[in-house]
């Protein structure tokens, strides 16, 4: 490995890259908050002005600063934006692609998009890249990409300088390692930002693993921090049900979002408020909660997820995550079985691993490098020859001498296992607050974060021992838009193949649920949707695309309930699934597995399934909302009470506005009550010298609404 090249400017890394690459340029930058934006920004408008070079970006979740579709959202929008986004720099490619004005010799393939935002858009929907996630270092080397570049996080470690990954070490040690291994030609480039939170651990690399070391200050801006989203009452129905269903002891993951927020805040409410969750749980579950999960985390979590959010950074701090793993399958054997508890490390320990011939008698010198990695052993621990010492302790290093076990048992052994992880993470997004907390953690508890590869999160082969060995009682948690009454679940794209995200990791995932001997996939969704095209079963009987197949069905989880799949017939599938559906559409349900001799002819739904509406839940939850346990938001939020406000009476217009009938009610009420809204509120909005009749009437309805 080379000395990386370190360039103090960005216009001078793009000219390096142009110079040394006479060809075209595939670029891959990684997803999410990983991206060099002002790096990028610079490399794509050089090309852009210069039709004779061409660049093709591959990447996945491409994050924009939140515009407003309309001049009302954009007036409140504003100032907003600008006090939570900070200097965040949108990325070109992306404005350009969001306008359809994407050049010509420019393309943009992405293998998991932000959600819902490039429906109907040509050419995103042409580029993107149906891939899993364990299988996209492979892919962006399939695209021909001779450039890889990210943004890091760089400290001074006695006058050296040291660089970390920080979000996303994902896929790039996969592609550096794969691309650099067979010898395709790969300049890799590393920007530092210095708002990236430093990650230790797998994050951690020094210079040379790059090719060039941009040090521009200019590439240092706020890292993308989405807003927490509210959680709703069906949100928060959903996240109990998922917490009831993990185990004390086990591995847990989640996504991000007001689902995984609820989740997490759930949790939280199980370990801290056992009789008040157990009640909630009652005044939820038609079927009783005898096979649930409901005490306290005895022994804590263990997360290991792609993504690491917020919801789980709350959770550490709540003392949930907390259970540690080790990198080694005979040590983490002794952690599962009881031999080590708490981490305690004891005579008991060493004569386990003694028999479990992890280590020999007499000790080898990597034995000794061993058990002083994981504090086993006191780091001051010393062998020569045939002898240990340390602090003027001396024996032999044949632990099968009695005396010399002795020794070390009351001298040498340290008093608890380290290098233990409870977070293991392939990514990061979240809040300001969530970045900040990263960014001030001391180090010890930061250690116990370990920010990794793809391939080893997501999957099982490779280390299978180990990681079976580490995720002992898994709960993984994902989300989907549709689930079929015979158990198929639609996550990433429409019936017409529009696609709304991608696939992601939700396949490896499942693969792993049913891999795992103790391990569950939980599948969340809404009972319902609801757009411009009405109210909408998202329990359906078929539909023309899905992400995961029936026989992989598991655990299926609506506001209205959970349906256990796993093992069921077919039969036994649609009667659970119409059971936690929106009681609306049952009926209809029912009807369309009768009429494909999937249930039998004289069916009916028992009536305690026959109240799963809004109202009923919402009645249900206030009470506990009302307590505070079921906070609007539980982790905090960046918008004032002020802007909540408006929030609030916004959606509540912007959802009649598509809904006619629902429009000209509200219009004929506001207008008749002639409700005023504060000043302060029409300045915001644009709204305060208002004339025509479209803004007077938006007024009228913004105004009824607060």
């Amino acid at each position: 490995m080379t000395k990386a090249l370190s360039i103090n400017s960005i216009d001078a890394a793009v000219d390096h890259v142009l110079d040394t690459i006479p060809g075209d340029i595939v670029l891959g930058i990684p997803l999410g908050v990983g991206k060099p934006n002002p790096f990028v920004n610079a490399l794509y408008q050089r090309i852009k002005a210069n039709p004779a070079r061409k660049l093709r970006i591959v990447t996945a979740l491409s994050l924009e600063r939140p515009v407003g579709h309309s001049d009302l959202e954009s007036h409140f929008l504003a100032p907003l934006v600008e006090r939570v986004f900070g200097n965040y720099p949108d990325l070109d490619y992306v404005k350009d692609s969001r306008a359809k004005a994407l050049p010509a010799n420019i393309e943009v393939r992405e293998f998991f998009m932000k959600t819902g935002d490039y429906l109907g858009n040509a050419a995103a929907q042409l580029g993107y890249i149906s891939t899993n996630y364990t299988f996209v270092a492979r892919d962006m080397a399939l695209q021909g990409m001779n450039v890889i570049a990210q943004a890091v996080a760089a400290r001074e470690v006695e006058g050296k300088l040291m660089l970390s990954l920080s979000s996303n070490p994902d896929v790039t040690f996969e592609v550096v390692e794969k691309m650099r291994a067979v010898g395709q030609k790969l300049m890799a480039i590393g920007v530092i930002n210095r708002e990236m939170p430093y990650m230790p651990n797998g994050a951690e690399v020094p210079p040379d693993f790059f090719d060039v070391v941009v040090t521009d200050p200019a590439a240092t801006h706020a890292v993308f921090a989405p807003p927490n989203a509210k959680v709703t009452p069906a949100d928060y129905a959903i996240g109990l049900h998922a917490s009831s269903l993990v185990v004390d002891g086990g591995t847990l993951q989640i996504g991000i979002g007001s689902l995984g927020d609820a989740i997490g805040q759930a949790l939280i409410v199980r370990d801290r408020h056992g009789p008040e969750y157990q009640r909630v749980l009652e005044s939820l579950c038609p079927d009783g909660i005898a096979d649930r999960s409901l005490g306290r985390f005895n022994e804590g979590l263990y997360g290991c997820s792609e993504m690491f959010v917020n919801a789980f950074l709350r959770l550490i701090d709540a003392g949930i995550i907390r259970r540690e793993v080790y990198a080694d399958e005979a040590l983490q054997t002794l952690c599962n079985t009881g031999v080590v508890r708490d981490g305690a490390v004891t005579p008991e320990v060493l004569t386990a691993l003694l028999e479990a011939r992890r280590i020999r008698a007499p000790l080898r010198v990597k034995d000794v490098v061993f058990l002083k990695r994981f504090g086993i052993f006191k780091s001051g621990v010393e062998m020569k020859g045939d002898q240990l010492s340390v602090e003027g302790a001396h024996c032999s290093n044949d632990l099968r001498d009695a005396a010399s076990f002795d020794v070390v048992c009351r001298s040498m052994l340290g008093s608890h296992l380290q290098g233990g992880v409870y977070m293991t993470g392939g990514f990061f997004l979240g809040p300001r607050d969530f970045y900040e907390h990263l960014r001030s953690m001391a180090p010890h508890d930061l250690s116990r974060i370990d920010m990794t590869r793809i391939d080893f999160i997501n999957q099982l082969y490779g280390d299978d021992s180990l990681k079976r060995a580490q995720r002992v009682k898994a709960r993984f948690i994902n989300t989907t838009m549709k689930v079929t009454l015979l158990g198929a679940a639609a996550s990433d794209a429409l019936e017409s193949g529009q696609v709304v995200s991608g696939v992601g990791g939700q396949y490896n995932f499942v693969a792993m649920a049913h891999a795992l001997p103790d391990a569950r996939l939980l599948m969340m969704l809404r009972a319902t949707h609801d757009n411009k095209d009405g109210l909408k079963s998202s329990i359906v009987w078929n539909y023309g695309h899905v992400t995961i197949p029936r026989h992989l069905r598991d655990i299926v989880i609506t506001e209205y309930g959970v349906a256990d799949l796993r093992g069921q017939s077919d039969g036994e599938v649609v009667k659970r699934l119409i059971a936690i559906a929106d009681s609306r559409f049952q009926d209809d349900l029912v009807r369309e597995a009768q009429a494909h001799g999937k249930l039998e002819a004289d069916y009916e739904l028992p009536e305690r399934y026959r109240n799963n509406l809004p109202q009923a839940l919402e009645a249900t939850l206030h009470p506990w909302a009302e307590a505070g346990l079921l906070p609007d938001f539980p982790f905090g939020t960046d918008l004032t009470e002020d802007e909540l406000r408006m929030v609030r009476a916004m959606k509540k217009v912007k959802h009649a506005s598509e809904h006619p009938a629902e429009l000209l009610t509200m219009a004929v009420k506001s207008l008749w009550e002639g409700k005023e809204a504060p000043p302060a509120y029409l300045e915001r909005l644009g709204l305060a010298d208002a004339h025509s009749f479209k803004d007077l009437l938006i007024r009228r309805l913004f105004a009824g609404n607060l």
